[in-house]
């Protein structure tokens, strides 16, 4: 059954010559009765749109200021590690930087007229490390003479809880602790004085060495003391072990 359908088909538009008036095709040059170049009209410009501003930002100060602040941040983490300053340590100790040996931590005794010692070493390449703590003594009630010397405070409180309650505490180098040992006078790390109670506080000498923490009651002839104490080794440097070698070796082939 015949259908009727039409096809669309593609129309050309005919312009006319401005001269002769001949009728030109759509795409024709030149008028084909005289000759004449045909004038096209102008196209109109191609419009175009703005940005959105998201787009139209400018990225690179984004970078720049991202690049900034990473810069800063580095800075203060490096600051805060290897600085010994004060602030620089409480910004390792609120972060859990603070890297820290125990040399003593428990309550112990000491005889009358001796003294009781602990030993710690620190490795090549040690720097910025400091020995803190607390210490405190009073008369151990174990001891019979402590008992006597008990009934003698009674009568005399400020004089007796002096010479029972004294102690002496000293940070000496190997080297010292023998001279110390055998009598003699030396120099010391740290030394408290006679005191019940007291705060270790000192800076250790960079570099490996052997050192030892004394508790002293030669003083005492007849009374014993009952410490308490914790104290522990502090590296105020926050850095790794392995780095402190390699620039004790560093400095050793420069010849620092």
């Amino acid at each position: 059954m015949p259908t009727n359908s039409t096809t669309p088909t593609a129309v050309k538009v005919l312009l006319g010559c401005s001269k002769c008036g001949a009728s030109l095709p759509d795409e024709a040059q030149f008028c084909l009765k005289c000759g004449k170049p045909v004038s096209l009209p102008p196209k109109s410009p191609a419009v175009v749109e703005p940005l959105p501003p998201e787009i139209r930002q400018i990225r690179r100060p984004s970078r720049l200021l991202l690049w900034i602040s990473l810069a800063v941040l580095v800075g203060v983490i490096l600051w805060a590690g290897i600085s010994d300053s004060p602030s620089a340590q409480e910004v390792q100790e609120f972060v859990g930087w603070k890297h820290d040996r125990i040399i003593l931590d428990a309550p112990f005794s000491v005889g009358p007229h001796t003294f009781r010692y602990y030993k710690f070493a620190l490795p090549e390449g040690s720097v910025n490390v400091a020995v803190v703590g607390q210490f405190t003594s009073l008369a151990d009630s174990s001891n019979g003479g402590n008992r006597r010397d008990s009934a003698k405070a009674k009568n005399n409180k400020v004089a007796d809880q002096e010479v029972d309650n004294g102690l002496e505490v000293y940070v000496l180098t190997d080297a010292a602790f023998t001279v110390w040992q055998n009598g003699y006078a030396t120099s010391s790390v740290y030394e408290s004085g006679r005191v019940a109670e007291g705060t270790v506080q000192a800076d250790i000498p960079a570099g490996a060495g052997i050192y030892y923490l004394v508790f002293s009651n030669k003083s005492a002839p007849k009374t014993a003391k009952a410490v308490k104490a914790t104290v522990l080794l502090r590296y105020k440097s926050w850095l790794p072990e392995w780095s402190r070698r390699m620039k004790g070796r560093f400095l050793d082939w420069i010849g620092a």
